[in-house]
């Protein structure tokens, strides 16, 4: 028996239906089922896509989204008449009091017109500019047995939009739908299973650790993530500050057969030379002075998981030696013991450096730089991508709307245009930071408003001029340097750092301790820094 034959027998045994109606669900049927085969890579975007096209035959609305919940979360799949921003959205649905009498329903839900209950699109409709709220709402659950997988919403600015919808048809198509839905997810399922070789997915977290963009250049890391997680190989993530390298270690673990061990984290570039070995390794009680207790290092805590060494190139030489050996060997040997002990650990090494460059001016070792590099990723920046842009703000923002207690926050097309046209020397992180800026600032002068819109007048002001200025009061003692606009990213940052360790230095009467101690790194790890940048200090500063 057909699918499409199945589907004719199950509305035909549980609704009283017209033939013009039955005609269109089938219809419908059939097209949504030309789109199951195209899931075999385990994308359900497509999919989603023709369900919106679908529903929108058979119910006019200006905005209609369908939803994927996932504990408690539920993120759009696919929408239309919506803002771009709100693909990015993640809704805790119980914060949002609509979508939990729609998911915690089993028939459809249509609001009355006058209901004050809030809606999670206020001012993300197309229909119209401005933050109008929205006026007419309805949706219906999507359930497989008992398991809430997701739901279609139907938004209106028109009050009275959904009177005259049938809610028996709506029902039939909610049967209907949901049947799809779930074949679909369940189709995406098994397709991953297949390829991962997993008896079920772990789930990545839809908050902090997300991965936000649909960008030609994200799918192909994605792919390439999806396509080296499931492997023991060492993998190497390049790429400039704030691109996300943090999330691509992660998603690498949680996608990995390691997804149940630790993932530990080490930021190298905050080791001092001295204790780096104790760190990684692990002491013993009375190795070196003030080791009072025996202490278990990284590679230990990270057996049988991942190890994320970030900054990889900040690690002073002498270390890099030490960890080869234990990368090589597979077993370390902590200070102030002769014993080694075997540590089962994958290695995922991150940096902003171009490590090849390091390795033939000699501050990086060849056969460490070829150790880690076994599978090296590039993250893109955020300039490469512009399209990723607004899913991206959409998704700070509904983070921001949570942490600053409003019912809603939109941006308004003037500040989206602003975002698209900057060129984010700082990236992602740049990108969330502008935004809390402006959210924060949004907040305090709507006051009471249930829907707070960020504007340009909010934002800082970006100049284009050919220069950027990192301009900085000199009389506080900090440095000031102009970066042209041709200069590479790392020099303009070598420049800076230069610039503000002299500054520090002076206004310190050139004493490394106290320098470091405004700074707030390691002595050590400035003085390195420090003689790499080309800064000596005898008596007077050179």
């Amino acid at each position: 028996m057909t699918y499409t034959v199945w589907v004719y027998k199950t509305l035909i045994g549980h609704f009283d239906l017209d033939q013009r109606t039955l005609s269109h669900l089938l219809g419908i049927s059939t097209e949504l089922a030309q789109q199951l085969p195209r899931l075999n890579e385990g994308d359900v975007s497509v999919f989603s896509h023709a369900l919106v096209r679908a529903v929108q035959s058979v119910v006019t609305a200006d905005a209609i989204a369908v939803l994927r919940c996932e504990q408690g979360i539920a993120f759009p799949l696919a929408c239309s008449g919506l803002a771009p921003e709100a693909m990015g959205r993640r809704f805790v649905i119980n914060d949002h009091p609509r979508l939990a009498a729609i998911a915690s329903a089993t028939q459809p839900q249509v609001f009355a017109a006058e209901c004050d209950l809030p809606d999670p699109y206020d001012g993300l409709l197309l229909a119209t500019t401005g933050v109008l709220p929205v006026h007419a709402c309805m949706g219906f659950s999507l359930y497989q047995d008992e398991q809430l997988l997701g739901m279609i919403t139907f938004d209106s600015l028109t009050p009275s939009a959904f009177k005259e919808v049938a809610l028996p048809m709506l029902a039939m198509l909610q049967s209907l739908v949901a049947a799809h839905f779930a074949t679909a997810l369940n189709l995406a399922t098994l397709s991953e299973r297949a390829r991962h070789g997993m008896a079920m997915l772990r789930e990545i977290s839809h908050q902090r650790f997300t991965m936000v963009g649909e960008s030609e250049v994200m799918q192909r890391l994605k792919q390439d993530i999806d396509l080296v997680a499931n492997s023991e190989l060492s993998v190497l993530i390049q790429g400039e500050t704030g691109t996300g390298k943090e999330l691509v270690a992660r998603r690498i673990h949680e996608n990995s057969s390691r997804c149940q061990g630790p993932f530990v984290q080490v930021n190298c570039a905050s080791l001092s030379e001295n204790l780096a070995e104790s760190e990684f390794f692990g002491h013993r009680k009375g190795a070196f002075t003030g080791a009072d207790r025996h202490r278990e290092g990284k590679f230990l805590v990270a057996h049988g998981g991942t190890l994320f060494l970030d900054e990889i190139g900040e690690l002073p030489l002498s270390m890099q030696s030490k960890l080869l050996r234990a990368l090589q060997s597979g077993e370390i040997q902590p200070v102030g013991t002769d014993k080694p002990q075997y540590v089962d650990v994958r290695i995922v090494a991150a940096t902003n450096r171009d490590l090849r460059q390091e390795v033939e001016e000699g501050r990086f070792r060849a056969d460490l730089y070829h150790r880690l590099s076994v599978y090296p990723l590039q993250v893109p920046p955020l300039r490469s991508r512009a399209q990723d842009i607004e899913p991206l703000a959409g998704f700070f923002i509904e983070q921001l709307r949570k942490k600053l207690g409003v019912r809603q926050l939109v941006l308004s097309a003037r500040f989206l245009k602003q975002l698209r046209e900057h060129d984010w020397p700082g990236n992602v992180r740049e990108l969330e930071h502008v935004l809390s800026r402006a959210a924060l600032k949004a907040k305090h002068l709507a006051r009471e408003e249930d829907i707070v819109e960020v504007d340009v007048m909010h934002s800082v002001q970006w100049r284009d001029n050919g220069t950027n200025a990192l301009a900085v009061d000199q009389d506080k003692g900090v440095a000031s340097v102009q970066l042209s606009s041709a200069q590479t990213l790392k020099a303009a940052t070598e420049a800076f750092q230069k610039s503000l360790i002299k500054a520090c230095l002076q206004a310190n009467a050139l004493n490394w301790a106290a320098t470091a101690r405004e700074l707030s790194v390691d002595r050590t790890n400035l003085v390195r820094l420090a003689k790499r940048l080309g800064i000596e200090t005898v008596k007077k500063l050179n």
